[in-house]
């Protein structure tokens, strides 16, 4: 643990209770250059980095017997511990060793699997913006140290315990650490040294979020020295492998634990009934038991879905919560935003439009040849200098422009064109500013040359404004037609359309707020920016459309711009592109707006909690949605969806806490992919159901039948237990490493309603199952009638059903599809069937395993006899797959 800072010392009170002018001096900062980087690098030697210690995990050997905790392996220890009592040492020693080696199994399955998840979780860096010698820059959190001055805004994760500096409409949502459910107000000013956590409101704290408005503090406490780490200790992680998916296989294997357990009795007093001795009946009930619950599959459904994150981490989609890996494969509809995921993010001032003329740039430059037109032209001039100047972005020496794209296309623009951007702020100090948000849909600032600048969407600007700026810097009564009419213009080429407008501040003023620019203000120009469509979300696009998802456009921006680049992207029907705004939505009754919102595909002008009555609709009409976003206003609509996705780059950290999905490229092709990968993992764990199933059903109805009959068991429970546990396993586990179909994203989505157990599946479960038993069954039988011993029969027996399970294996991979010639090009799979040959001939052939087992090794020709299984098998998996294509198609029936 880091040492704590001085600002914690005993001998000084508390941050919060502090003055903040005190504190800098306490941690020898400053407020406003904050601190050197030769003191940050010695402060971070001297305290380490800013995180948490992480949290011991519980010891390797508990974590194993947990692997334990199972009604089934609960089930086969007393068993095991029966057969002791009963004078069969050696059984009960093979029956433990099996729960043994299937804990093991599980436990490596498991680890390898949260430590794969935990590693992409911590490859999600947070960064903060913090002045350091008077020069901001975005850092990585960990390198943040006592006596930083950091930048908070709305969207911000807070990264350590920080003194608020200066506040502007600054509201922390400190629910994680308070339980507090609202966001809090914040200030500056020092409380009460005793005063709770929910009222220390000069203070924020590591682990809060920024949900509105701006701050400016200063770092009292990093690591384990902030609050969270005091009450908590740790705030790692937890990896959480538990999904709807697996808690349903558990509820499943559980009931039909029961289920089996009546069975097991039923068998047992039959076989007593037919004259059959008591230990051979028991072994019965404990065979049937075993064989009929699918114990294996957990650990396959585990193991799929972990290499399913996996692959969508390769693919860019980084995965926050496993359900969303399950979740992805069925959906149905897609809402993105435009800028940065449709378009490639890289705004470029096409044209500017002030004083009444229409300036249009070509590699911004104007056309115009020698011209100046900032020479003849005020109002443009008085453009380009709001452009500069109501603007967050920054020059680096090291990095050039840095910021937002929009406003990082302003400030290009304006350097090109002749504008210094560096005298414009020294001509014009900044004293204040209302921070854009997508409520009011603009940005103010308030000057020292007495002018208060906004720039926003058309409709915000418009309507303060009652006059305009002329080309010779004189105002006239603002026209209106002829604004709306130029931006029409300039959407309807796909350019995102901003406005400017000017009003003068009173000399004193030294706050602004939103009262200010009310109205009185004076238009400026227009100016617009182009931002292509990505190449790869038009063919993303199509793909999607291909496999029947739905993908609709919701912006902020104008809607001819958001139709112009929806067209682009083909994403309407016949050329059509239907396009309403988020106020054409409002006092729409419930019935109408569920038509207007599965029949449109652009929504232009969209507010927050417009989205969310928008998620709200397409779920009530049965869809399952995948809604994209990035503002701290999202995250309602986030945590509504069914799948919510958050951009990696561009995204606030309040959207992606609320996310299931991140993006790290911030590109609507990766959400494709990962639908695509989604809809891949569905389709192998039917894949493993088609296969682990058969062989539970096979096993169980040959000892039933054994039973009713009164014949010798062709299987023992020792060798059920080698089947499911070891050799069932070996094979089926390579079905979670198969590639995807060629064609998977031309399929329709899964209906979100439909049962991992369809009816196609269970009539292919049933008929493969009805074969193994006739492998089984009549392996044995023949053994016994040409006069084999019982040990033998079943030996053969045994083996006829794994080389059977071998071909049905391969039938159902994706080799079958592309050819046996491909059998060499799955390694995972030749590798699965390698393993369990090994396994079966040791099964057989070693006389240490026919001890075990009550097996008998195998000449050649009874070999050859039990491999007839595999040419047997070839029509029958054929047969199996019209019921339910498995390896393509994922069927609807």
């Amino acid at each position: 643990m880091s040492a704590a800072p001085p600002a914690e010392t005993a001998s000084r009170p508390p941050a919060h209770a502090t003055p903040w002018p005190e504190l800098i001096a306490a941690l020898a900062s400053d407020g406003e250059q904050g601190l050197t980087e030769d003191e940050a690098l010695l402060r971070q030697q001297r305290w380490g980095p800013n995180s948490l210690e992480e949290q011991r995990q519980k010891p390797a050997w508990q974590r194993f017997l947990g692997q334990f905790h199972d009604p089934l392996l609960y089930t086969l220890l007393a068993v095991g511990t029966v057969k002791l009592l009963l004078g069969e040492p050696g059984e009960a020693a093979v029956i433990w060793s099996v729960t043994v080696i299937n804990a093991m199994i599980g436990y490596v399955q498991e680890s390898r699997a949260e430590t794969a998840i935990a590693a992409l979780a911590r490859s999600v860096r947070t960064e903060v913006e913090v002045v350091r010698a008077g020069v901001r820059r975005r850092l990585d959190s960990e390198q943040l140290v006592p006596g930083d001055l950091v930048v908070l805004e709305a969207g911000d994760k807070v990264p350590a315990d920080v003194r608020l500096l200066h506040c502007r409409n600054l509201q922390v949502d400190e629910s994680a650490l308070t339980g507090e459910s609202l966001p809090v107000a914040k200030g500056t000013t020092a409380v009460e040294l005793a005063a709770p956590l929910t009222e220390r409101i000069g203070m924020a704290y590591a682990g809060s979020l920024v949900t509105a408005g701006q701050g400016r503090a200063l770092v009292v406490g990093t690591g384990n020295a902030t609050e969270v780490g005091r009450i908590s200790g740790s705030l790692a992680q937890q990896v959480n492998l538990s999904t709807p998916l697996t808690r349903k296989f558990r509820g499943f294997s559980a009931t039909l634990l029961r289920l089996v357990l009546v069975l097991a009795g039923v068998t047992f007093l039959l076989g007593l009934a037919r004259g059959r001795e008591v230990s051979e009946m028991f072994d019965g009930a404990v065979a049937l038991a075993v064989g009929a619950i699918p114990e294996e599959l957990p650990a396959i459904v585990t193991v799929t879905l972990a290499i399913g994150v996996n692959r969508m981490a390769r693919r860019n989609a980084i995965i926050r919560k496993l359900p969303a890996v399950e979740t992805l494969g069925s959906t149905t509809v897609i809402c993105s935003d435009k800028t940065g995921t449709l378009t490639q993010n890289r705004m470029t001032v096409r044209e500017i439009h002030a004083g009444g003329e229409r300036v249009r740039l070509d590699r911004l430059w104007p056309e115009s040849g020698g011209d100046d037109p900032l020479a003849r032209n005020l109002a443009l001039r008085e453009t380009l200098l709001a452009g500069v100047l109501c603007n967050d972005a920054r020059a680096s020496q090291s990095e050039g422009l840095v910021g937002d794209p929009t406003e990082t296309a302003l400030l290009h623009v304006a350097q090109t064109l002749g504008l210094n951007r560096q005298e414009a702020l020294d001509r014009h100090p900044r004293r204040d500013a209302i921070p854009f948000a997508s409520e009011q849909q603009f940005m103010a600032t308030l000057h020292g040359s007495r002018r208060i600048l906004m720039k926003g969407s058309v409709e915000a600007v418009l309507k303060r404004c009652g006059r305009q700026l002329r080309a010779d810097g004189g105002s006239e009564p603002l026209d209106r037609e002829a604004i709306e009419a130029a931006v029409a213009a300039m959407a309807r080429q796909g350019e995102r359309v901003l406005a400017f407008a000017v009003a003068e501040a009173d000399p004193t003023q030294e706050r602004l707020s939103e009262t200010h620019v009310e109205e009185g203000l004076t238009f400026l120009g227009l100016q617009g920016l182009l931002d292509p469509p990505r190449p790869e979300a038009v063919a993303a696009v199509a793909a999607c459309q291909r496999a029947g998802i739905q993908v609709k456009m919701i912006t902020g921006d104008h809607p001819d711009t958001a139709r112009s680049i929806a067209s682009q992207l083909n994403l309407g029907r016949n050329g059509v592109v239907r396009t309403r705004t988020g106020q054409s939505l409002e006092e729409k009754s419930p019935r109408r707006l569920l038509a207007i919102v599965r029949d449109t595909d652009v929504f232009a002008r969209v507010m927050p909690a417009q989205k969310l009555a928008l998620v709200r609709a397409l779920q009530e009409l049965g869809e399952v949605v995948a809604m994209t976003g990035d503002g701290v206003n999202d995250a309602p609509a986030l945590r509504q969806a069914d799948i919510g996705i958050a951009m990696g780059r561009g995204g606030t950290e309040v959207a992606r806490e609320a996310a299931d999905m991140l993006l790290t490229d911030d590109n609507f092709a990766t959400i494709e992919a990962a639908v695509e990968e989604g809809r891949a993992v569905y389709l192998n764990l039917r894949k493993a159901l088609a296969f682990v199933l058969p062989v539970n059903c096979g096993a169980s109805i040959t000892i039933l039948l054994a039973a009713l009959l009164g014949l010798d068991l062709p299987v023992t429970a020792l060798q059920v237990l080698w089947l499911n546990m070891v050799c069932s396993l070996t094979l089926s586990v390579p079905l979670a490493f198969e590639p995807q179909p060629p064609r998977l994203m031309e399929q329709p989505p899964r209906p979100p309603g439909q049962p991992l157990l369809t009816r196609g599946l269970v009539q292919k479960v049933l008929l493969v199952a009805s074969f193994y038993w006739l492998f089984i069954f009549g392996m044995f039988l023949w053994a016994r009638s040409h006069g084999l011993d019982l040990a033998l029969a079943r030996t053969m027996a045994i083996q006829s059903l794994v080389l059977a399970q071998m071909a049905y294996l391969v039938s159902i991979s994706q080799v079958s599809k592309q050819g046996w010639r491909e059998l060499w090009r799955a390694p995972v799979l030749l590798a699965g069937i390698g393993a369990a040959l090994v396994l079966q001939l040791a099964f057989s052939q070693l006389s240490w395993m026919n001890g075990w087992f009550e097996t008998a090794p195998l000449n050649v020709t009874q070999a050859l006899l039990c491999a007839a299984s595999l040419v047997v098998m070839v029509p029958v998996a054929w047969l199996a797959e019209r019921f339910d294509p498995t390896t393509g198609v994922v069927t609807t029936r």
